[in-house]
Parts: C-alpha cells; structure tokens; sequence
C-alpha cells in the first residue's frame, strides 16, 4: 500500500518541512492542489455545494509546480503528483515544459494528475475555453506524452497542431498519467486513457463502489490487466485492517493527514510506526 498526504489548507511556509519528515518516514508521495485565483465576482456554482465553495478567499493556493520543484530538492525518494491539476486551462506547451522540468529535476519523482475544472473565471481569466475543457483533456493527455519523448517531437489533433519541435528537459522515463473526477466521463477517462485515478474522500461503501466502476471501465476497454493505480481518501478510521481490506479491492494508495494543530513530526512518526511498518 502506497501512504500519500496531501497540501490542502496547509500554510504554504509549512510544505517543505511536512514534505522532509514524510520522506524519512517512509511515506510514498505528496499531492498538490490546484486553485489558481478567488475572484471577487463568482459566478461558476462549486459542484459539491451548488452555491460557492466551502473555503475562504484568502484561502493559499501556492502553484502545484513550483511547490513539488521545492518540495523535491529538500527530498530524496518521496514522489509528487496532483489532485488534481487542471491542465484545460492552460496552453499544452507550458504543461509539458511544467512537467517534464519537475520530472527532470525529481529523477522522475512525479505524475501528472488530471482534473477537467468547474471554475470558467479561471478558464477565461487563463484565455482558455471552458466549454470543451473535457475532449480536450483527452487529447492533452496523448498530446503530453507525445512531446514527453525527447528529441525532435510533434502533435496534432483536433484541438492542438504543434509542429515538430524540441522541447527539453524531457523525462528521464514516462510520466505517468492520472485522472480525477466521478462522474462516468472522468471514469473512463481514466480507465482507457490513464494510468491511474485518484479520487477525494469516501466511506468505504462508496470506495468500493466507484473501485468497482473503474474496474468495470477497465474491463470494457480491454485495460484489466495492465497496472493501473488507484488512490483515495477513506473517512474510516486509520487502520492496517482497513488499508489490507483496500489494497484487496484494487485501492493501490491511500491519503493521510496523520497530524493536529501544526504537530506534523508527532503524528507522522506515530502513524508511520503505527501503521506505515506493519503495512510493509
């Protein structure tokens, strides 16, 4: 079983330390979050709510990429990845350059994760269309690794023609990529485009059912076999019953917040003694 945290609403000054007592405690990874602005005049529903979403303003947001490039230079075997990055709404050729140059300066510590968005302020603000953000996450994903492979590179499809171009640093190895979201289009997305799918938070009833559905997906595109990960956050509470009862219904990775009130090394070393070895 994979142990990941993520950096939602943690004071940005925080991540590089969280990020070095996670890596000497045998964690596996660390998410990122992607939000890029508040603005004063919402008009876009938050779909969870239907109304606006439940944090403040002035909530921190720090870049995805420009935090996992700090967060990998104070570790040595922790990886990085997104829940998830909206890369709709920016250009293609700014996404490969992002993640191939954190790839590069990792030692290919990083996957990208995937998400379509629901804010069109943020789209329109980026010059983007928000409109068909969905197919053209699609494309980007095959786009990516396209122009991921070093050397001179090119791509063209419905919504992108680049022409043939070197673009370097490239990966030292394929970038996996993940998707986000629940909805069937994200799920099979995720199932015949991806190499993985991360989720939110879930009881387990709802893990098992929506672990269910990707396999489902999986199977119809002929995909069962090939490695796939899955990562969520389980509401239960932390136990190695409970991680050895995920890993046998498909879950290949899990998100903790194994802390309080800013105790980050207390709570990661005991849920890494509690849990981390007797999971290994």
């Amino acid at each position: 079983m994979q142990f990941w945290s993520g950096t939602a609403f943690l004071p940005t000054r925080d991540l590089t330390t969280i990020a070095s007592l996670l890596d000497k405690n045998g964690f596996t990874g660390v998410f990122t979050s992607d939000h890029l602005i508040y603005p004063r005049e919402l008009r876009t529903p938050y779909p969870l709510t239907g109304d606006k979403p439940p944090w403040l303003p002035e909530t921190q947001w720090p870049d995805s990429w420009v935090t996992i490039g700090a967060l990998a230079a104070v570790t040595t075997r922790l990886r990085f990845s997104n829940a998830v990055y909206i890369v709709g709404a920016r250009p293609l050729l700014e996404v490969a350059k992002q993640v191939a140059t954190a790839a590069a300066l990792s030692d290919g510590r990083v996957s990208l994760a995937v998400g379509t968005g629901w804010m069109r302020e943020e789209f329109e603000l980026l010059g983007q269309d928000f409109d068909n953000r969905g197919p053209r996450t699609t494309e980007m994903i095959h786009a990516l690794r396209a122009l991921w492979q070093g050397g001179w590179v090119s791509w063209r499809g419905e919504f992108y023609d680049v022409p043939e171009i070197m673009i370097e640093p490239h990966p030292p190895a394929p970038v996996p990529i993940l998707c986000g979201g629940e909805s069937d289009v994200a799920l099979k997305r995720a199932a015949r485009d991806c190499d993985g799918w991360v989720g939110t938070y879930y009881s387990w009833d709802d893990a098992v059912a929506i672990v269910g559905r990707l396999k489902e997906f999986r199977r119809r595109y002929d995909r069962a076999d090939e490695p796939f990960e899955v990562i969520v956050s389980l509401s239960d509470p932390p136990s190695v019953d409970l991680y050895r009862r995920a890993e046998d219904i498909g879950v290949t990775g899990v998100m903790c917040a194994p802390w309080r009130d800013g105790r980050y090394r207390e709570g990661i070393e005991r849920f890494a003694d509690d849990i981390i070895t007797r999971c290994g």
